[in-house]
């Protein structure tokens, strides 16, 4: 009784530590969303066009760019989703794009001069690829480190977490970019700029290794009639199949559907901000600061957003969220001061992590386990081609009218779109579907 007693405490010391471990991957790899999307290389960017480059076409230029990357990522997330799933390699493949990340991201290090953003434009799209890439595979692994009654909170955990680290490091990269130089004359405002891109990658490298040491890879699926001499292949027939069989799972279709409708904002939202503010002649100072102040303020939000969805419901937390999120595109028209941007940071922050946090669940729930690499990667094409859409929008706008207040407030209509889709959405029939075909194809083996 006491060995038995012993080991089920002991498989509960390991579960904790698994899904500490998943969760320190959001502290690893949101320092490049903080640092090299949001907050430092997007001001940074904006000093790399040639002489007499206007502010609003610099703008543009970063638009275009995110919507490439994002482009890229989309077209091969899902085959390569389903490439891990037949191989029993999420991990592996997380390895291998966390490392073009980290790598790529390195080297915006060597991206100097005037004139110099097109070779800038070239390396972050294939850091973001790499960003991008591993997150699939992060979040297929979410369904098989936690248990379908803690699926939120996990969630939540881990944007919480990703806002702390990137948070933490985003404040350091501060202190070298404001404050040393003032200090050592000889190191200057750009070299501790460049010097921030390196200690993304470091922290990133480094954090992603208790994910592989205390996360177990799923175990693998073969399907009856796939031929395991040829991966490639098979997968290629798995995604055709999965595919196609998206219909049995219309709740789940839809979640997908609503997400990339409100992602757009959401995303666009995100990417846009700093070079918005740029634009409007607001200090770095400001910028990159209300950065900050968003990363630990919506840490605390994101956690409370999992709580949240015990109470009024995954839905209804969504929906909150989308409405605070309508007001903000709203206020971002009328954006003049730089302390109404430190106020619309701050409500950005109370919603941001929640909302992303309980996509990724409420998408998770009604999926089946064996399949989750190929549906995440469903669900990073619909995250990635929000991406695409809204800042290439935001880009387009902001060409043709000079200027960007009308690209910001236009961003409503996803929201609003998002929420009348997501209220046809059934969680309850839509988990239980995702339940039944689990137990079909564990059957069939």
């Amino acid at each position: 009784m006491a060995i038995a007693s012993k080991t089920q405490s002991e498989s509960m010391m390991e579960h904790r530590r698994a899904i500490s471990a998943w969760t320190m991957y959001d502290w690893a790899n949101s320092t490049f969303a903080t640092t090299i999307m949001a907050a430092v290389f997007p001001v940074y960017y904006a000093t790399l066009g040639a002489p007499g480059d206007a502010g609003a076409l610099m703008t543009s230029r970063w638009g275009f760019t995110t919507a490439i990357a994002a482009l890229i990522a989309a077209v091969i997330s899902p085959i390569l989703g389903a490439v891990a799933d037949f191989r029993g390699s999420k991990k592996k493949f997380l390895g291998f794009f966390m490392g073009l990340g980290v790598i790529s991201t390195a080297l915006l290090f060597f991206t100097t001069g005037e004139g110099s953003w097109f070779i800038a434009s070239i390396i972050f799209i294939f850091a973001n690829i790499g960003f991008a890439g591993s997150l699939v595979y992060y979040d297929a692994l979410l369904p098989h480190v936690a248990n379908a009654d803690e699926i939120d909170q996990v969630s939540s955990k881990g944007y919480m977490m990703g806002y702390i680290g990137g948070g933490l490091l985003l404040a350091i990269n501060l202190v070298m970019i404001m404050f040393v130089p003032t200090w050592v004359p000889s190191l200057t405002t750009g070299l501790m700029t460049r010097l921030s891109f390196i200690t993304v990658a470091i922290w990133w490298l480094g954090f992603t290794i208790p994910l592989f040491l205390r996360v177990k890879e799923p175990e693998r699926r073969i399907d009856v009639g796939e031929d395991e001499a040829h991966p490639i292949q098979a997968s290629f027939k798995r995604l055709g199949r999965t595919f196609s069989e998206l219909k049995k799972y219309r709740d789940l279709s839809l979640g997908l559907l609503a997400f990339w409708v409100y992602a757009n904002g959401i995303g666009t939202i995100i990417t846009m901000a700093t070079i918005y503010g740029k634009e409007l002649n607001f200090s770095n100072t400001t910028l990159i600061g209300t950065l900050l102040m968003v990363q630990f303020l919506a840490a605390p939000f994101a956690y409370l957003f999992g709580w949240l969805a015990k109470k009024l419901g995954t839905k209804k937390s969504i929906y909150l969220s989308l409405a605070i999120y309508s007001l903000i595109a709203i206020a971002g028209f009328f954006l003049y001061h730089e302390w109404q941007f430190w106020a619309l940071g701050a409500a950005v922050a109370t919603v941001q992590g929640g909302s992303q946090a309980l996509s990724r669940s409420m998408i998770g729930k009604m999926m089946p386990k064996s399949k989750s690499a190929e549906f995440y990667g469903f669900f990073s094409v619909f995250e990635k081609f929000a991406s695409i859409l809204g800042p290439l929008i935001f880009g387009v706008v902001s060409r043709i009218m000079n200027q960007s207040r009308w690209s910001i407030a236009s961003l409503i209509v996803f929201f609003i779109a998002g929420v009348i889709i997501l209220t046809q959405v059934n969680m309850e029939r839509g988990a239980k579907v995702a339940l039944e075909e689990e137990s079909q194809m564990v059957a069939a083996e």
